[in-house]
């Protein structure tokens, strides 16, 4: 019995937090696709960082210890 009220409670309780997640998602003032491209220019950004050792691509350390720029 105490199983089943529990798991009524964490039902009713995931639903609650699954809306208001689609409600973040889809509001006009969220800026969602903004936020989503952002990140992945992070992402881009994080795994350029880890393979210019290997390429030769120069990063964020090169560029620092040449003196053009940086954050």
């Amino acid at each position: 019995m105490t199983d089943r009220i529990f798991q009524d409670v964490m039902t009713i309780a995931t639903a609650v937090i699954g809306l208001a997640i689609i409600a973040v998602i889809v509001s006009k003032q969220a800026n969602t696709a903004n936020v989503i491209t952002q990140a992945g220019g992070a992402l881009g950004n994080v795994i350029k960082e880890a393979v210019s050792p290997v390429s030769g691509a120069g990063g964020l350390m090169s560029s620092l210890s040449s003196g053009s720029g940086g954050f």
